[in-house]
């Protein structure tokens, strides 16, 4: 009988040994770890003050639900074409999802389209893509935010005045979108005329640089300038103050960064329409794991907007948009 059981206990062992390690599971975590998913982030600019916060919130969505976040995008908002190969770029590398803030409202459309092809979720934050197969847009209502800038400008100056319109990239949706708001909001007042309207490529030295062309040809006439983003508007107050038009000229801009809070303080800037990207980050990362885990989200989600000024920049609620913080 022992000469029986002997062969039968090698047999079972020699069967054993040839098992895949991973098939092997008595309770005691023999098996690999489960491998963490990959969120990419491709974003209009890859460094930048917005974008930065952008990432700062994107980073602590990334902690919270246990999630590798990879951060990238072109060096200035004009390289659309290497934005297009870093979307196409994801299909190889093989990232989970995408959150993607499109320089161009329709280039970027097809490459999108290609990566959810491939498999791979997409969410949108910042600026639309003319696509409907994108699972979510993240974003200020641009519109909305534009058309503040519109009624903040008429409160500022009144309904009568020469105003400049500083922009940043034609065709980008967020900037069109902002334009849109900005002239539907003055329409109703025939006395404001708007002397010009001007493209900075969201580059500060080519904002400042304009503004002087727009100083030089309309000088003393002029009564104010919206500027449609956080480029435009440090390039002009810039301009302003080296000119001495500080208050003369009055500037309602757009955004939040550290230069243009300065220039508020000092009366250089009246008003600051800004955003919340750090919730467009945040949000971005959130809904891409959502959408990974089979739930549902929603199709679009505004951040929201609202205007700063001098009054009302110290107040509690509007401090922890200026300076947003995460605990490290």
């Amino acid at each position: 009988m022992k000469l029986r059981v002997v062969p039968y206990i090698l047999f079972i062992g020699l069967l054993l040994l040839m098992l895949p390690i991973g098939c092997i599971d008595i309770n005691n975590n023999l098996s690999a770890p489960e491998q963490k998913k990959t969120v990419k982030i491709i974003a209009k600019r890859k460094k930048s003050e917005f974008w930065d916060v952008v990432r700062m919130g994107a980073e602590a969505a990334g902690k919270e639900f246990n999630v590798n976040v990879e951060f990238w995008g072109p060096t200035n908002e004009l390289e659309i074409d290497k934005q297009i190969e870093m979307v196409r770029e994801v299909i190889n590398e093989k990232v989970d999802a995408l959150v993607l803030a499109a320089c161009d409202y329709v280039r970027l459309v097809e490459p999108t389209e290609e990566v959810i092809a491939a498999k791979i979720p997409v969410i949108v934050i910042d600026s639309d893509l003319k696509s409907d197969k994108v699972k979510s847009f993240i974003g200020t209502d641009n519109v909305g935010a534009g058309y503040m800038v519109g009624k903040t400008l008429v409160d500022t100056i009144g309904k009568n005045g020469n105003v400049a319109v500083m922009s940043f990239i034609k065709g980008a949706a967020s900037a069109d979108q902002r334009e849109e708001g900005f002239f539907n909001a003055i329409k109703d007042y025939p006395g404001i005329n708007i002397v010009t309207t001007e493209y900075c490529s969201s580059n500060i030295d080519l904002s400042e640089s304009l503004t002087y062309k727009i100083l030089n040809e309309h000088g003393e006439d002029l009564d104010a300038i919206a500027a449609l983003n956080a480029d435009s508007t440090v390039g002009v107050a810039r301009a302003i103050e080296k000119r001495g038009f500080a208050g003369k000229i009055r500037i309602v801009g757009f955004d939040s960064t550290p230069d243009e809070i300065d220039f508020l303080e000092r009366d250089v800037i009246d008003s600051l329409i800004i955003q919340n990207p750090f919730s467009m980050g945040y949000l971005g990362v959130k809904y891409a794991v959502d959408v990974m885990n089979g739930k549902p989200v929603p199709k679009i989600v505004d951040t929201g907007s609202r205007v700063i000024n001098k009054d009302n920049m110290y107040l509690p609620e509007n401090q922890k948009l200026l300076f947003p913080l995460t605990d490290e």
